[in-house]
């Protein structure tokens, strides 16, 4: 796994839930996962596709997404669906929007599709990508955010070119 495109999406999801919920978090459990991963309550998936292409899935139960809900917006709301749906996905959104901002700096181009909720459905892990999931620690609960990302073979040698002006 490439850490250099893969750190802009640690350091976004650490900024945008500290930021988002005002507090403090905490990386807890890192690990590859070379096989499927299980949602663990509402999941968004968001896929890249050009000089890096992979999935992010940014994933929290349902009672910590209404938890993060009523942060980011500073009542209490009710407990439904599209209020999960819609919190998870604006976390996916930030965390990206930060993330590709970084990659398209460093001269990356790909294109964004937006996001689509997955509800306790298992991602197959793609056989030559492998992804790190890292759980974030919060006062709402945990949040979990699984990087599937590699190089795209096509754009080799774009990437080679882009390393050697580095």
């Amino acid at each position: 796994m490439e850490m250099d495109i893969i750190q802009p999406f640690i350091n976004a999801a650490d900024a945008v839930l500290g930021q988002t919920l005002d507090c403090h978090t905490r990386m807890g459990e890192l690990s590859m996962e070379p096989e499927v991963y299980r949602s663990k309550g509402v999941a968004a998936v968001i896929t890249l596709a050009g000089d890096i292409e992979g999935f992010i899935i940014v994933d929290a139960d349902p009672s910590t997404a209404i938890r993060v809900a009523a942060r980011m917006s500073g009542v209490e709301v009710p407990e439904s669906e599209a209020v999960v749906r819609e919190t998870i996905c604006e976390l996916a959104n930030q965390i990206i929007g930060n993330a590709v901002t970084v990659l398209n700096d460093q001269g990356f181009r790909f294109r964004v599709q937006p996001p689509q909720i997955h509800r306790g459905q298992a991602f197959p892990a793609n056989q030559d990508t492998e992804a790190l999931l890292m759980r974030f620690e919060t006062p709402s609960g945990f949040v979990f955010v699984n990087v599937a990302l590699r190089y795209n073979r096509e754009n080799a040698h774009k990437l080679s070119a882009f390393s050697a002006q580095s």
